[in-house]
Parts: C-alpha cells; sequence; structure tokens
C-alpha cells in the first residue's frame, strides 16, 4: 500500500494527483503529530489563565462574536457550529473533489495554527483512508468565512452527524460510526472553527481544475494537430524563429509542440496552394500557448493556498497569539479561478471553431465528412452541439469574483464568491472536454479522406488507438454513443 507522511514539508498539486488518484494512505509525520498537539497544549493552557474573550473560542460566532459562551458549553458550541451550518444545498461534490478537500483540510490542520485536537486529525485520516466521503453539496458557500457550509457538512461525520458515503452506499454518521466501531468525537473549544474555517472546498475544486486543464491542453494540442493535418493546413505559422520574435513562454511552448506532433506528416509536405489559413489553425500557439501561460499563473496561486491555514483564528503558539484575522478570505484564489474558466472556455471555443473548418466542405473534404451528402447529414450537428456547449460555457465565464452580497448583520460585509467560481469553473472544464472530444470525432474522420497520405507518425498512433473505439462513419449513424466514447477517450 502506498503512503503520503502529512508534513510541513511542500504538498505540489501534481503529488495532490498521485494521492488521490494512485489510492495513496495518509499518515501524520512525527513533527506534524508535534504541531498538533503543541498548538492544541497551547490553546488550552492560554484560555485556563486568560480572561479575555476570544473570538471563536469563548464567543459565538460572527456578529455574535460578543456574546461569551461558558466553560461548560464550549463544546456544545462547536457541534451547534456545524449544525446550524449545513445548510448545503444543489448537486452532490463529486467524490473524488471531496476526497481532496479531506486531504487539504488534514494538511491545513497539521501546521499547528489551527488548534485541533489530534484525535480529530487522525479521524478525519480514517475517513480518508477508508474511503469514507461526506456528503457536501455544491451550493451555500460565500468563499470568505472559509467554506463554511461544505465544510460543515465534511465535519459532520466526525460527530456522527449528517451523511456519508461508504463502498458505494449513502448512511449516516451516525450509521458510519456504528460500521466502523468509533465513537463519536468529543469536540473541543476552537475546533468547530478550526474545521469549518477554510478554503479548502474551492481550492479542492481549483486543484481538481488544474489537474483536468494540464490534461485537455496537452490533448488541445495533439487534436488541434490532427484537425490542422485533416485540413490540409500549414506547418509555417509554427516555425521557431516567428515566435522568438514575441517570446510568450506558452506561445513558444506550443509551437515547439506541433512542429514535434507533425514531424514526418506526408500530408504536411503535399504542396499546397494556398499561403493563410484560418485563425483557429494558424493561430493555434498564441491561443493555446496563453491558455498554458494562465495555467501556470493559477497554479502558482492555488499551490501557495493548499501549503497554507487558512482557518481563524490563527493560533501562533511561538508568538504567544491568538488572532482573528481573515486568512479564510477566498479572494486570492476566487480571481484566478474566474481566469482559469475563461482561459479553458477559451480552449473550447477555438476548438468548435476548427470543427466547423472541418465540416464545411473546403479544403477538399466532403460536406459534414461524408462521402454521400444530401441522404447523409453526417457530422453536421456535430458542430451544433459543439457550439451549444460553447456558448454556455461563455455564461459561466461571468467571474463570480466581482460579486459580494453581505451576510452575517454586516460583519461578514465582503465575500469573494469564490466557491461559485469554482463551481463554474469546474462546469466549464467539463464542458471543454466535451467539445475537444467532438473535434477529434470530426478530425478523425476527416483525416481518412486524406488517404492514402499519412499524417505524422504521433498523430498516426493516436488515431489508430482512437479507432479501436470509434469507427469511421460511412452513413448516418446514432451519434451521441460515440460523442461519449469520445470523452471516454480523453480520459484514459
Amino acid at each position: 500500500m502506498k503512503k503520503h507522511q502529512i508534513s510541513a514539508e511542500h504538498l505540489s498539486i501534481e503529488r495532490v494527483g498521485e494521492i488521490i488518484f494512485n489510492g495513496y494512505q495518509l499518515e501524520l509525520s512525527d513533527d506534524a503529530r508535534t504541531r498538533i498537539l503543541r498548538c492544541r497544549e497551547y490553546l488550552d493552557k492560554k484560555m485556563a489563565v486568560n480572561e479575555k474573550p476570544v473570538y471563536g473560542v469563548t464567543t459565538g460566532f460572527g456578529s455574535l462574536c460578543n456574546v461569551s459562551i461558558g466553560k461548560d458549553q464550549l463544546t456544545q458550541l462547536q457541534i451547534n457550529l456545524m449544525m446550524s451550518h449545513a445548510c448545503g444545498t444543489g448537486d452532490r461534490v463529486p467524490n473524488e473533489i471531496v476526497k481532496i478537500m479531506l486531504l487539504l483540510k488534514i494538511q491545513s490542520l497539521s501546521y499547528g495554527f489551527s488548534g485541533c485536537k489530534l484525535d480529530t486529525v487522525e479521524r478525519l485520516i480514517d475517513f480518508f483512508n477508508n474511503d469514507i466521503l461526506p456528503v457536501v453539496y455544491m451550493q451555500g458557500s460565500l468563499g470568505a468565512s472559509g467554506d463554511l457550509v461544505p465544510l460543515a457538512h465534511l465535519s459532520l461525520p466526525l460527530v456522527g452527524m449528517g451523511d456519508v458515503e461508504y463502498k458505494g452506499k449513502v448512511m449516516t454518521g451516525a450509521q458510519m460510526l456504528q460500521v466502523m466501531g468509533w465513537k463519536p468525537i468529543q469536540l473541543a473549544s476552537k475546533e468547530g472553527l478550526a474545521l469549518l474555517n477554510g478554503t479548502q472546498n474551492m481550492s479542492s475544486f481549483a486543484v481538481w481544475a488544474l489537474l483536468q486543464s494540464h490534461r485537455l491542453s496537452d490533448w488541445a494540442d495533439k487534436i488541434a494537430a490532427m484537425s490542422l493535418d485533416a485540413y490540409c493546413g500549414l506547418v509555417e505559422p509554427f516555425t521557431d524563429a516567428v515566435h522568438q520574435v514575441r517570446p510568450h513562454k506558452g506561445q513558444i511552448e506550443t509551437a515547439a509542440r506541433m512542429r514535434e506532433l507533425l514531424a514526418g506528416s506526408e500530408i504536411v509536405e503535399k504542396p499546397k496552394s494556398y499561403v493563410q489559413d484560418p485563425y483557429s489553425f494558424r493561430c493555434v500557439p498564441q491561443v493555446h500557448g496563453s491558455v498554458k501561460d494562465t495555467m501556470a499563473y493559477v497554479e502558482s496561486v492555488i499551490d501557495t493556498e493548499i501549503n497554507s491555514a487558512t482557518d481563524n483564528p490563527t493560533v501562533c503558539p511561538d508568538e504567544d497569539l491568538i488572532i482573528s484575522a481573515g486568512n479564510f478570505h477566498g479572494e486570492p484564489i476566487a480571481l484566478p479561478m474566474d481566469f482559469l474558466a475563461i482561459a479553458m472556455s477559451e480552449l473550447a471555443n477555438i476548438s468548435e471553431r476548427r470543427i466547423y473548418k472541418l465540416v464545411s466542405g473546403t479544403r477538399g473534404l466532403p460536406s459534414f465528412l461524408v462521402a454521400n451528402p444530401g441522404v447523409n447529414s453526417g457530422f453536421m450537428i456535430t458542430q451544433y452541439t459543439a457550439a451549444s456547449v460553447v456558448s454556455l460555457n461563455k455564461s459561466l465565464c461571468n467571474p463570480a469574483s466581482v460579486d459580494s452580497i453581505p451576510s452575517c448583520q454586516g460583519q461578514e460585509d465582503h465575500v469573494s464568491m469564490g466557491a461559485n467560481a469554482a463551481i463554474k469553473l469546474y462546469k466549464v472544464v467539463l464542458n471543454t472536454e466535451r467539445v475537444l472530444a467532438i473535434e477529434l470525432f470530426n478530425s478523425a474522420q476527416a483525416l481518412e479522406f486524406r488517404r492514402p497520405l499519412k499524417s505524422s507518425p504521433i498523430i498516426q498512433k493516436m488515431f489508430e488507438e482512437y479507432r479501436k473505439v470509434v469507427p469511421f462513419i460511412v452513413n448516418d449513424e446514432v451519434m451521441y454513443p460515440y460523442i461519449q466514447k469520445s470523452i471516454d477517450f480523453l480520459r484514459k
């Protein structure tokens, strides 16, 4: 069994992907264990002698910060916090993103600035290692006091409340504890806030989206290269000298990638009578490259976020400080998530334009990519579907982060709406995958009409693998199963 130690060492987004998708188990490092125990001991000692109210520890929450809570009610305060904040609605957060949430919450608590007890963190690790996935709902977070609502749903099963999915079955938190032979966690002061404050919901969507975006960016280059060859396009626009005079990193990288993908193509070597291609082919380095540059920026921000403590108040034993501040505010990642959604939407946008060119009956390709158009509509409506999805993406790309609705009687008067940015980003990524799959469906069909000429060895290999799951379309068939098979092909 592969194991990953939770520690203060840097956790990369790529490493998160390895842990989640390769079945790793988690364990606390000795250093993390020491940090957690030290912070909790400091907090307990401080509360024993401190006469001043400490937000969320000896007071109520939000605008109730001036209401003092007696020592005999501190545990109930934490449970009440989780119950009252579990107001999620809408679709469930996908299980793989919930699992990322568990990992990131454990990571954040392990730094020793949150005041959680060791057994609370260890129980979250038990959830992760046993694939006990709390039922979390997509809607409800303002992305400002952290992801209060989704993290409440994530945390309720610790005390035997809420719901979980375990071995494919949804059950209550109480039933899960009974099945596992565990007792509910007895929460101490501050633990409810440590669990509910934080940006782990937003961050998990962002991590998932970045992992998928890297995959789709790579596919977009390969599919664009196949489409360009199927369209009998020109390779000259990818010449390195062109891009060195406008040296954006992503642009240079993409042009080099296109040259690599098309090297050895018989179609490329065929003499052409025209001197230009449409922008959707000619400007692949500029557009796909901009997406790469955007991804790099967003990844740098999310990388910092997932290696941070983001709950409130922050407990700093070394400085002898417990400070209520704003590390839970989602603005630092809300803006980049909106930016990434725009970038991925553009990847789909240019893909749809290439689809349109492939079905348009130009460059020697038959109308709608069938040998006998008229009685056959061929690939006509695949472009409609792509256009519909691209249009939806454009609607989803209105930035969520420009909005703010005050809450909590005006105490929380500016919010990031980062959770909404995360939801929209999630949808845009899935839509982009669908459009790229449709382009691949069209591109492979179009490439067949260039026979006996062959594309490059790289493209031919990709084409042959694809043909194992999606056939050449001779006469009209029901098309939607092939679109789904194309999506599955991109995921394998």
